[in-house]
């Protein structure tokens, strides 16, 4: 489980396709500092399973349905992304709770800036916008953000400079794609209330 509080923006160090799956390094010395096989590290928001470890980077595995649901296809050497290790059982839970589990993807729609922030407006798919609503969370590539207005197909949120300066969506211009993954508990809210709606035991 994650926060969607990023630790660091690493680098792409390659992504190596391998038929419908794909072999992914990335350099973070933050998140590899202690980085163990079989830990789990978000890169861009999907959580991932170390593979390997080595100095400042570590190799994980990327599997065909992480490839179709998330954006994690479209990197390459040099891309920065955003990292975040698994939270421990006594860390402060800075943002809300993320699995790492992309939904789908979205797309940076406009940005308009103010004086210390900007305002970010992204697509929102249709199969997820009934998750999405105004003062809600939503993790976008990993970053745990509040919902500041919401329409049948897009939404907004408001960066501040520390969201800006320390992670990708500083970065990220109209046209670019990024992984969204919406609150579970309201998925889990959705599917009890069709079970008991239909008369059968959650």
């Amino acid at each position: 489980m994650f926060t969607g509080i990023v630790e660091e923006l690493g680098e792409v160090v390659a992504l190596e396709p391998r038929g419908d799956s794909a072999r992914l390094t990335v350099r973070g010395a933050v998140v590899t500092g202690d980085a163990r096989h079989g830990d789990s590290i978000a890169v861009n928001g999907v959580c991932l399973t170390v593979a390997d470890a080595e100095g400042d980077s570590f190799t994980a595995d990327v599997m065909k349905e992480t490839l179709d649901r998330s954006s994690l296809g479209a990197l390459r050497p040099g891309s920065r992304v955003n990292l975040e290790r698994a939270v421990r059982a006594d860390q402060r839970l800075g943002g809300h709770i993320v699995q790492g589990h992309v939904d789908g993807t979205g797309e940076v729609l406009s940005r308009e800036p103010g004086e210390h922030w900007e305002v970010v407006r992204l697509s929102l798919p249709a199969n997820l916008a009934r998750y999405v609503v105004e003062k809600g969370s939503i993790a976008v590539d990993g970053v745990s953000l509040t919902v500041a207005a919401v329409t049948d197909d897009s939404f907004s949120v408001s960066l501040i400079p520390t969201t800006l300066e320390l992670t990708t969506l500083g970065r990220k211009q109209p046209g670019e794609p990024v992984n969204l993954e919406v609150d579970v508990i309201a998925k889990y809210v959705e599917r009890l209330t069709a079970a008991t709606a239909k008369g059968v035991s959650a």
